[in-house]
């Protein structure tokens, strides 16, 4: 039997262990493997270094965050761009800087290019995005990425200029997931050999008042 978690925001007192967490999370996933050149000496040390840079920045920014906590072991972390908020990362020279440094320029162009891609994918009006989401692969499959992306639906629907939340995937694993979640694929990127997936999820709309 799954023992019970508790979903709740967190700040940058859990940077350390977000940072290992979706480095696990990630470093496998085709997406990554292209951005980052998983073929080429180094690639870990890519992945970790943009994870640890796109939580510092959004931590921050006093973005909102997710975490998925049994006692005080964090399973689970989804990182939450409001509407007005989605582009910011990218546009930061600071934050470009240290890419370069980390990452290098090739796979940070491509990392750019690749959130570019997806914003352009999406349809008009507002949206919540995700730049990370995932749980600890070895609490994978024990139904806690479901108690993560209800907990999302229902912090999400609490704005109501936000029509739901975009995330995208190019695994296929996680793609069947999601769909089963209620996701809809709005769009495709192609990533190298990848397809990334951009899927939404469609807040729920409130009922019409009726005349009694």
């Amino acid at each position: 039997m799954t023992a019970p978690a508790e979903v709740r925001l967190i700040d940058g007192g859990y940077l350390r262990e977000s940072c290992s967490l979706l480095y696990q999370a990630y470093r496998h996933t085709p997406t990554f493997a292209y951005l980052f050149e998983a073929d080429r000496p180094g690639y870990d040390q890519r992945v970790r270094a943009t994870v640890r840079e796109l939580l510092s920045r959004h931590f921050a920014d006093d973005l909102p965050a997710l975490g998925l906590l049994l006692g005080e072991r964090l399973l689970g972390v989804a990182l939450i761009s409001p509407p007005q908020r989605r582009l910011e990362i990218t546009e930061s020279w600071s934050w470009r800087m240290r890419m370069l440094l980390t990452a290098g320029f090739r796979c940070t162009r491509r990392y750019l290019d690749y959130h570019e891609a997806v914003i352009a994918c999406l349809p008009p009006g507002a949206y919540h995005m995700l730049p990370l989401i995932g749980v600890r692969p070895e609490f994978q499959g024990m139904h806690y990425g479901e108690q993560l992306l209800g907990a999302l639906h229902r912090w999400c629907t609490g704005d109501s200029n936000s029509r739901g939340i975009v995330l995208d995937t190019g695994d296929p694993h996680y793609l069947e997931f999601l769909q089963r979640q209620g996701y809809q694929e709005v769009g495709l990127v192609e990533l190298g050999p990848v397809h990334e997936h951009i899927l939404f999820h469609p807040s729920p709309q409130p009922l019409a008042e009726t005349d009694a």
